[in-house]
């Protein structure tokens, strides 16, 4: 019997949004259930905006019943914030997103509560504007950022902090960077518009193609032949900000799933080293390698203990994409702002300053390191670095400018929505040759 795909979805999305499940893991153990590319087409849109818009038509659902199902019928509860999110957000037609998802709960095993879900959709849809107008109310139901994450961007950023909250909410377009190694931009745009993409040239990075949504991009002419890779353009960022030259010595620290170290690779003819410390994520850099056809050493460890991976020879570049709270890809990954926390911040902290100051005295004099974050906070940013910069009488933060987002403190902070890019923080140190040289 095929699956009833809202009902799929309904599962999926209370474990992601009331168990903690990891929204990626939930659609790839949900999609091959579905045969139709269409059904699998509404499942990942349900997933994804359901993840995304959870905080705002949760507390709707809530305020629309008189007993909540949050925890005696999660599947329900979640079913019924789909329902919402059909209505508003994909905007399918009202009579066949409300029959459908009433359809839903029998397929959830759940009958006798189809005139429950019925009833409150239509309520929903005769008090749209009343209910509407006390979401938009509130930072976290307005914008379905959790209140922690609205404060902490309202103190760091003031004036750009709704701005930010917005476009999270929106759908990324898909960036591509092309590989140099095996094509040449301008050929490759040619040959997917040939074969019906949008495909468009980014307009300030090199190596980058823009399509304005998602495909499968497995089907797309090139891939196999790994002619290119998937990589938003904010972190494309990286390798022009390393400034490689043939014969280097590079450590990319903390590298999975590997797209900045494959970047590196595609731009000069370097000694790579690729340190990641779970061995199944560093598989993951190990296909990104054999499909791009790169070469990189592999080393699995701890970046802020050297000890236990370090060969004793100094790097010319040091690339460190830190362990980081990901408040800068929320329109990426949704599911982050469900399960982040306050208190997560305070021992990213930590270990981002444990990481950087390990791997400082790995750096060769003369020698070059960019720390990144896909974080938008302060704390973890130019705080870091800043104490860094303080400590260490050889580093030197290097100047520079970027056609999109901000000076920070130190460094350049690029914010989400900021020419479409996801958000990331750049800083680049370079080490003395002698102290106070």
């Amino acid at each position: 019997m095929k699956p009833d795909t809202r009902a799929l979805a309904a599962r999926g999305l209370a474990e992601v949004a009331m168990r903690g499940a990891s929204l990626r893991d939930v659609m790839e153990r949900h999609a091959p259930r579905l045969s139709d590319p269409r059904d699998r087409a509404l499942l990942m849109a349900l997933l994804s905006e359901g993840a995304r818009w959870w905080l705002r038509f949760d507390a709707a659902i809530d305020g629309l019943l008189e007993k909540s199902l949050r925890h005696k019928d999660p599947a329900v509860h979640a079913l019924l914030v789909l329902g919402l999110v059909q209505l508003e957000i994909l905007q399918l037609q009202d009579y066949a997103a409300v029959a459908a998802t009433v359809e839903a709960v029998r397929a959830l095993k759940r009958p006798q509560l189809a005139g429950l879900v019925n009833a409150v959709l239509r309520r929903w849809q005769r008090e749209r504007e009343t209910l509407l107008a006390r979401l938009d109310a509130a930072p976290q139901t307005r914008h379905a950022h959790p209140s922690w994450l609205a404060d902490a961007l309202q103190r760091d950023w003031p004036q750009q902090a709704d701005a930010v909250m917005a476009a999270d909410n929106r759908e990324p377009p898909l960036m591509l960077r092309v590989n140099r190694q095996r094509s040449e931009r301008q050929a490759l745009l040619a040959q997917l518009q040939d074969a019906g993409y949008a495909a468009e040239l980014h307009p300030w990075l090199g190596d980058a193609l823009v399509l304005p949504h998602s495909v499968d991009i497995t089907r797309m002419p090139g891939f196999e032949d790994g002619l290119f890779a998937v990589q938003d353009g904010a972190a494309q960022v990286a390798a022009d900000l390393a400034e490689l030259d043939d014969g280097l010595r590079v450590l990319d620290a903390c590298a999975a799933p590997g797209g900045k170290a494959c970047h590196l690779l595609e731009r000069a003819d370097i000694d790579l080293t690729a340190l990641e410390m779970d061995a199944s994520r560093a598989e993951r850099i190990r296909q990104n390698l054999m499909r791009l056809r790169l070469n990189a050493k592999m080393a699995i460890g701890d970046a802020g203990a050297p000890a236990g991976w370090w060969k004793g020879q100094l790097f010319d570049r040091i690339l460190i994409d830190a362990p980081c709270s990901a408040t800068g890809v929320l329109r990426r990954r949704p599911d982050v702002r469900l399960h982040r926390r306050e208190s997560d911040i305070g021992a990213m902290h930590k270990q981002q300053q444990r990481i950087l100051g390990a791997l400082w005295p790995l750096l060769a004099p003369g020698g070059r390191l960019v720390y990144i974050t896909c974080s938008v906070l302060r704390a973890e940013n130019e705080a870091i670095v800043g104490a860094l910069l303080a400590a260490q009488a050889d580093a030197q933060a290097m100047p520079f400018t970027l056609p999109v987002g901000q000076a920070a403190s130190v460094g350049w902070q690029i914010l989400p929505g900021d020419g479409d890019l996801d958000g990331m923080y750049y800083a680049v140190l370079q080490k003395r040759a002698q102290a106070n040289s």
